[in-house]
């Protein structure tokens, strides 16, 4: 698989989702909520992407699979363009969407084998019933539930278990890229490690690419090659997991990181906390330059002036600030 990470599987280009939001008298105003991502998912690889609530990590994720109809940009997978419906029709084949709430995005009056069964359905991958019965119980193993959970309701299962389910939908279609967005956000802190555990599994198994949404940075270093960090619809610095954590560059990624725990007192006493000063800003009145500028405590008139570059300072290592000299 190593031997596949310097090939993208998906290359987005200026990715921008607008929502047109009704200000009355018939007027709109849009809401930024991905404004100009630009960045490279490998074959093989998971891309971690992190940031506050609102930041646009999910919206990121949707509009990758055409969930909601990009408002400019380009998406590319495994060298070809995603344009026509036929395009994207054939990409929902090789890419799918692990959703946050396995409460909410399982149907509750559909068996197990139903809701694992339907996206063979959709895309005709099976020829008789005997073989959509196997692929299902198959799909089933992969994620560790077992034949006897095919005829019960999702309301029978717990969170982990109804998450499993919600993985094994999403292998239905045999993909080779996986949007999981936030998917052990709503599970007991017990069972994230059993699901991260199984993700990094199947994708041994079945060689597959991950763009892992989520809040937990600690979640997402254990998972990630690379690490994106978002901003208010911006990204703000992308690396290695490792290099991110250890050599953060931009402020917001340095903020973000003081806050993850440490197991060690001793260490954790010394680590100093960055505290950001000040709310978010609405993404609907975003700062103009830079937007983490009215946080930030090195922003200059240039921060305002005009957003920095989101550019390669190091070998893979890549962050929009024009404040990186001043930076300790």
């Amino acid at each position: 698989m190593s031997e596949n990470m310097n090939h993208p599987l998906l290359d987005i280009r200026g990715l921008k989702q607008y929502f047109n939001i009704s200000m009355g008298m018939f007027k709109t105003k849009p809401l930024k909520a991905v404004d100009g991502v630009t960045f490279t998912i490998n074959r093989g690889e998971t891309l971690g992407l992190v940031g506050e609530s609102g930041c646009g990590k999910t919206t990121v994720g949707r509009t990758l699979l055409h969930l909601y109809k990009p408002t400019a940009g380009e998406i590319w997978y495994d060298g070809k363009k995603i344009e026509t419906a036929q395009d994207i029709q054939e990409f929902r084949k090789k890419a799918t969407m692990v959703f946050q709430d396995p409460y909410s995005s399982l149907n509750p009056r559909m068996t197990v084998a139903d809701i694992i069964g339907e996206p063979l359905d959709v895309h005709k991958l099976y020829s008789t019933k005997d073989e959509r019965h196997d692929r299902i119980l198959e799909l089933m193993g992969y994620v560790g539930l077992n034949s006897e959970h095919a005829a019960r309701y999702a309301h029978e299962f717990s969170g982990g278990q109804r998450q499993r389910i919600g993985i094994a939908r999403a292998l239905a279609v045999d993909p080779e890229f996986i949007v999981c967005d936030e998917p052990v956000s709503a599970l007991d802190v017990s069972i994230q490690a059993q699901v991260i555990n199984m993700f990094a599994e199947l994708q041994e198994k079945l060689g597959l690419t991950y763009l892992f949404i989520a809040h937990d940075l600690l979640v997402v270093r254990h998972i990630s090659n690379r690490i994106a960090v978002m901003y208010l619809g911006k990204m703000v610095e992308l690396a290695d997991a490792a290099e991110i954590y250890d050599h953060p560059l931009h402020p917001y990624s340095r903020s973000l990181l003081s806050a993850v725990p440490v197991p060690d007192p001793k260490i954790a006493r010394a680590n100093k906390r960055i505290v950001l000063h000040g709310d978010i800003p609405s993404p609907l009145n975003a700062p103009s330059g830079c937007p983490f500028r009215t946080r930030c405590v090195y922003a200059t008139e240039q921060c305002a002036a005009e957003m920095p570059e989101f550019k390669e300072v190091s070998k893979g290592h890549f962050v929009a600030c024009h404040c990186l000299d001043k930076i300790d």
